[in-house]
């Protein structure tokens, strides 16, 4: 489970900043809190991110993304390719310092803290340390003169010098199958960040759980309760024909497609609904293609719901900007009670989103450490703060605060300041 993410010096953020998802002691929805034996600390199951656009919050999801990215991707590198680095930009100083990044995290048997700094030609720093029973032990640590592992970190001895500026020491161990950084990047496997405008991708994963005949019926129970219209879905199969892409295609791509798609078949997506008579009386059945025929909204829900209902399975942490985007308040909020009640989040799954929706202030039953905000301070950087401890008249908000009201009306910020519409003429 994530415990807490920190970042510096990446994209809109210049200072240090952290993401909390530990629970407070306010007493509101306490199930949407779970106990963590390991830190003997209550965590929180979700977190919803407010603010105005080019506020940084998508940045802050951004930063978690680019995190994971550089830790799957950087042993593939050559030692003369650069470290995606993208500091921030409205500073004199700024472009020279480094990116900080760092997780506090819970696997099955450890707590872990792990962290790293670089700029675009090295990694100036990195560190692991197990957390354990609130101890900090340290398994190796990584500046610029070199890297010392210590003794509960054997896995990586011998393996220094192999290690180049540009590669992370813990992906270097995980290529030679080390334990500790196999539960490491195990758990950063469970750790998903995603766009919610852009999720075509994410369909092969809904497809694969409909196959599942368990996961199907859970999946359908799902999309019937949030009366997306259809009854069932089916998965069509059939050979590659190129005579059904679209005629806009150049000729060399279909060509290219024709031979690399010789024998496979392709996959779509149909939905069952009901014909009725003018009495409203079933007449008989009819498919669509989800894909051409279903709204972006019940495109988007089906899309995700995969990823979703995989989070659920496997207790993982999943990311999602813009949830909200082309769906009903209702269907956000749905979404959001999976990860909230413990029928449907049995193993304490987690999930963070960023979204404009201020409806889920007012009916979706959100804690007040659960809503994180984020602001502009007087330097154009990014600021997050939790509403449980932003003051308003010198006096912390009440759990009785009309959250939406107030955060429309900027008592809270994080909202843009737009001048008199009447002007702009």
């Amino acid at each position: 489970m994530l415990v807490e993410f920190s970042v510096r010096n990446f994209r809109s953020f210049l200072d240090h900043q952290s993401l909390s998802l530990k629970a407070t002691r306010i007493t509101e929805y306490s199930e949407n809190t779970f106990e963590n034996n390991l830190l003997s600390q209550r965590l929180l199951k979700t977190i919803a991110v407010y603010g105005a656009n080019s506020s940084g919050k998508s940045n802050l999801l951004r930063a978690m993304g680019m995190m994971k990215s550089i830790l799957f991707t950087n042993f593939q590198q050559r030692s003369n390719e650069r470290i995606s680095f993208d500091p921030f930009l409205l500073n004199d100083n700024s472009k020279s310092e480094s990116t900080h990044f760092e997780v506090l995290f819970t696997t099955k048997n450890h707590v872990f803290r792990y962290g790293f700094e670089f700029n675009s030609k090295a990694f100036l720093q990195e560190w692991l340390f197990d957390h354990t029973d609130n101890k900090e032990i340290p398994l190796f640590v990584r500046i610029e003169e070199g890297i010392q592992v210590f003794p509960e970190f054997s896995e990586g001895n011998d393996l220094e010098e192999k290690t180049r500026e540009n590669a992370l020491f813990l992906s270097v161990v995980n290529q030679f199958n080390g334990s500790i950084s196999n539960e490491v990047i195990e758990w950063f496997n469970h750790f998903n960040i995603i766009d919610g405008i852009g999720h075509t991708d994410y369909r092969g994963i809904t497809f694969r759980l409909l196959e599942d005949k368990e996961m199907r019926s859970k999946l359908l129970k799902f999309y019937i309760d949030l009366d997306l219209g259809f009854k069932n879905l089916v998965i069509d199969k059939t050979p590659f024909d190129p005579s059904k892409l679209p005629f806009e295609v150049p000729e060399e791509i279909i060509a290219q497609m024709t031979a690399d798609m010789e024998g496979k078949l392709m996959a779509s997506l149909n939905s069952i609904h009901d014909i009725l008579d003018y009495e409203g009386g079933k007449f008989g059945e009819t498919n669509f293609n989800v894909r051409t025929q279903e709204s972006s909204g019940t495109n988007k829900v089906i899309d995700l719901s995969g990823l979703i209902f995989h989070t659920l399975l496997e207790g993982g942490t999943l990311i999602i900007d813009e949830l909200d985007a082309k769906l009903h308040p209702h269907l956000t909020i749905a979404i959001i009670r999976l990860f909230q009640l413990k029928e449907t989040n049995p193993k304490n799954a987690q999930l963070i989103f960023a979204t404009h929706n201020t409806n889920i202030l007012s009916i979706g039953r959100l804690r007040r450490d659960q809503i994180i905000l984020s602001e502009k301070n007087h330097n154009a950087s990014t600021e997050i703060y939790p509403l449980v401890n932003y003051k308003v008249d010198n006096r912390k908000i009440r759990k009785d605060n009309s959250f939406e009201k107030d955060y429309l009306l900027g008592r809270y910020g994080g909202i843009p300041s737009i001048s008199d519409i009447s002007n702009l003429n």
